[in-house]
């Protein structure tokens, strides 16, 4: 019986450490362009307020005079 449960706690211990890790930049560049943006760059641009992006989604501003 401690055998197994050593083995369990040894395949949690692996599955949180996959969980918490953080992906990798492909995964990154392609679920941002899930979200509609060119890459992982331009998301963090746009969700930190860094762009226009954030407002506008990435078009430019029409002036409704």
């Amino acid at each position: 019986m401690e055998k197994k449960r050593h083995a369990l706690r040894k395949l949690l211990e692996a599955v949180e450490g996959e969980l918490l890790r953080k992906p990798n930049r492909k995964t990154l560049d392609r679920l941002s362009l899930l979200a509609g943006f060119q890459d992982w760059d331009s998301f963090q641009d746009a969700l930190h307020g860094e762009s226009d992006e954030a407002v506008y989604g990435g078009h430019e501003k029409e002036n409704k005079s």
